[in-house]
């Protein structure tokens, strides 16, 4: 490969871009110091991979960045390109598919340097490696720098050698050789990485076989489940339709009872508003005959008040009568005393008048006596005659109080005849309201009993339809979930079995599994798996790859603490001696306190 091009972009002195065309032969180029000529070299050094300052004449990479003058900005970058002739195809393999290569070589301020072969980021190691190939470099002692003459006399002989090897084009071998040791290292790690990784792959194979067993009996048994939940679910929706039928009855018993209800409560209804309506007749009439029987009532105290006071006028009356009857018959026995008197007196002044010369005084005292008894006879008749006016008075008194005492005992008769009528008339309306009340009564009763059965009914009939359809839709949204369940199951069974059954027919082989010759104590297949994992399922290797016989130990490894070994507990092959002395049997708690006392190829595991 031979240089075509250097173009310089920013690079110390060149702050503007440049080219530098080689052209075939000999190219020089002349110039007075300061002019640029070691920035020239400074920059193929540079392109060609050189990380050190000191070399670039710099107390930092960024210092061939230019850094600017009193005319001048300073620039923020540096660029130098080498493009070179691949026709011989001499690049290594990655960059080998062009006639011609393009090393570009960028740095930023603050950013570092990058480095792109025909436009594609590599590394710095690439482009090292690409001219070391070459034979050639940042150190090719074809680049002959300031000093570097005066340094190679002077140079130690092991220094001259390193001149001499990179002048016969070999260093590039060393370099190549360094990168083939990091590379071997990097292997190595690599194929320690891939040991873990293969264990663990290993583990998961036979985690992965035992579960193509367990998926085996589990697929028999998830049969015989999906079987068993078919019926199950079968059986609850046998059930769930028997109750949902047998909500529908009682919704038709009590949608029937509801309807009888109602009917029931539409007769009452009517009833009802026919008492109300024969209620108010009879309420009016037994007003009127209550007004009836209290006007009656008063009617009758007062009679009974007038009667009380005829009849004590009565017998004042009668008292009277009787008081005159005897004044009379006194003023009759005075009269006739007085008849007599006067017949006396007139016999007296007859005899008086013959005799008209017995003595004046007598006749005198006679005239006086008959004076006075002529005005007590005057007086007695004046009595007699107001005694005769009075006991006429009262005798039209007595007949008008008799007559009074006759139209009150009639107008008390005709009272008792109202007041009796009255009583029937409010007997027979109060008769005919008790009835009517009664059957309002009945009829309110029958109403709100059946209110309240129509109610009840209805209530019952919601209730129980309620519930038939909650049990219905929890039975239905249990049996769906079931199914979904099931189905998920048996999908996922099906992915598994899918996926074991690859995994089998891969890993089965025409050669018999060590597994199969193994007798394990019950209750130790698990830490079997755990300690050999996907090896059991590993052939006996006559030839090729699988289980050999190795011999033991030359110097036992006893397991640490008090673990058992697993090979007191497998037998049947004498393969597995080796590998099961180093697995040890211990508690969780145990295994974490000995694992790290563990030596190279032991293993702890737990039941």
């Amino acid at each position: 490969m031979q240089f075509t091009r250097l173009r310089l972009n920013g690079f110390k002195s060149f702050v503007d871009p440049a080219d530098l065309v080689v052209h075939p032969g000999l190219t020089g180029v002349v110039g007075p110091n300061g002019c640029g000529k070691s920035n020239l070299l400074e920059a193929l050094r540079w392109v060609m991979g050189e990380n050190r300052a000191s070399a670039m004449r710099g107390s930092g990479m960024e210092d061939v960045i230019f850094a600017g003058t009193d005319s001048r900005a300073a620039r923020h970058f540096a660029e130098v390109t080498l493009h070179l002739d691949n026709s011989q195809r001499l690049a290594p393999a990655g960059f080998n598919d062009t006639d011609a290569l393009e090393v570009t070589r960028r740095i930023t301020r603050d950013a570092g340097s990058a480095y792109r072969i025909n436009g594609k980021d590599v590394r710095a190691r690439d482009v090292q490696m690409l001219f070391a190939d070459a034979s050639t470099g940042a150190h090719s002692p074809a680049l002959v720098r300031q000093g570097q003459i005066s340094e190679l006399i002077n140079a130690k002989p092991k220094a001259r050698r390193r001149i001499l090897e990179e002048a016969a084009g070999i260093s590039g071998l060393y370099a190549r050789r360094h990168e083939a040791e990091l590379r071997l290292r990097a292997t190595e790690t690599n194929l320690e990485r891939l040991r873990d990784v293969v264990d663990q792959l290993a583990g998961q194979l036979a985690s992965l076989a035992r579960q193509a067993k367990q998926a085996e009996r589990y697929r028999k048994i998830g049969a015989e489940i999906r079987h068993t939940e078919g019926v199950l679910l079968y059986l609850r929706w046998r059930l769930a339709d028997e109750a949902r039928a047998e909500a529908d009855a009682r919704l038709r018993a009590a949608l029937s009872a509801l309807a009888q209800a109602e009917a029931a409560s539409g007769d009452a209804s009517r009833t009802r508003a026919t008492a109300d309506e024969q209620l108010g007749p009879l309420r009016e009439e037994s007003a009127i005959a209550g007004a009836v029987l209290q006007r009656v009532a008063v009617e009758r105290q007062t009679l009974d008040a007038e009667t009380e006071r005829a009849n004590a006028q009565l017998r004042s009356l009668r008292a009277r009568i009787a008081q005159l009857d005897q004044d009379i018959a006194r003023e009759e026995t005075l009269n006739t005393d007085a008849h007599d008197t006067i017949a006396q007196l007139e016999r007296e002044q007859a005899e008086l008048a013959e005799a008209d010369t017995d003595a004046e005084d007598r006749q005198h005292k006679a005239e006086a006596d008959a004076d006075a008894r002529a005005a007590e006879l005057q007086d007695a008749e004046a009595e007699h005659s107001a005694a005769t006016q009075d006991l006429a008075r009262l005798s039209a008194e007595a007949d008008s109080a008799a007559r009074a005492v006759t139209e009150a005992a009639n107008q008390e008769a005709r009272a008792r005849d109202e007041l009796a009528r009255a009583k029937a008339a409010q007997a027979t309306e109060a008769q005919a309201l008790d009835t009517a009340s009664a059957a309002l009564a009945a009829a309110e009763k029958d109403a709100q009993n059946c209110e309240d059965l129509v109610a009840r009914a209805a209530d019952q009939a919601l209730v129980e339809t309620e519930t038939a359809r909650a049990e219905a839709q929890t039975a239905e949204a249990t049996a769906r979930a079931a199914l979904s369940d099931a189905e998920g199951a048996a999908r996922t069974l099906r992915a598994e079995e899918s996926a074991l059954a690859k995994l089998v027919n891969r890993d089965a082989g025409p050669k018999a599994q060590l597994i199969d010759q193994l007798n394990v104590a019950p209750g130790y297949e698990q830490a079997l798996g755990a300690a050999l994992a996907d090896d059991l399922r590993l052939p006996v290797a006559e030839d090729g790859s699988g289980w050999v016989l190795l011999p033991d130990y030359p110097t036992g490894q006893p397991l640490p603490g008090d673990a058992a070994p697993l090979a007191l507990h497998v037998t049947g092959s004498a393969l597995l001696a080796r590998r099961l002395a180093q697995v040890g049997i211990v508690t969780p708690d145990q295994g974490r306190a000995l694992h790290s006392a563990l030596a190279p190829g032991q293993r702890l595991v737990t039941l």
